[in-house]
């Protein structure tokens, strides 16, 4: 399994930034703009919330069973496997979903905030930005929670197969 990159999702955030921005310029252009929906954050916020759980549950349970303590519950590598995937995935949408806030946002910004709804908007947008930042966070922090210690053999590669 590959690792995520951070240049991988901050290009992600990037493109749905720009592409969400212009978006938002057409479609305001043509009628109302639709809302960002004070739910956003919240459901970002929760994921986050349960992928650092979840690192943290598979920490204390990892150093446990490399400590070899009695009674420790180990991992299953299947259930490693599984929330890694998860932590990825959840990083990846949360990203494009973040870039796509951030492009709203910064389009509600530049068209000023004297009105209350739009106002309203820009902030939800900002803070469905700042929590998918923290999913984001919390995904990496995951994957490198269960990342397999590196092996010393004799050839020096660190576990992998030459090609």
């Amino acid at each position: 399994m590959k690792q995520l990159h951070i240049k991988v999702l901050v290009g992600l955030f990037l493109a749905a930034g720009v592409l969400a921005w212009a978006g938002a310029r057409l479609w305001d252009a043509l009628g109302t703009l639709p809302g960002v929906p004070l739910a956003a954050p919240i459901v970002l916020a929760l994921i986050a919330a349960v992928l650092a759980a979840t690192a943290l549950s598979l920490r204390s349970r990892l150093n446990a069973q490399r400590a070899r303590e009695p009674g420790a519950k180990g991992v299953d590598p299947l259930v490693a496997a599984r929330a890694v995937v998860f932590g990825q995935a959840s990083a990846l949408v949360a990203s494009l979903v973040s870039g796509l806030y951030g492009g709203v946002g910064a389009f509600l910004l530049s068209t000023g905030m004297d009105v209350e709804p739009r106002r309203d908007q820009a902030i939800y947008a900002g803070f469905a930005v700042l929590t998918g930042a923290a999913v984001v966070v919390a995904a990496i922090f995951l994957e490198r929670v269960c990342k397999l210690p590196e092996d010393d053999d004799e050839t020096g590669t660190g576990g992998t197969s030459p090609a």
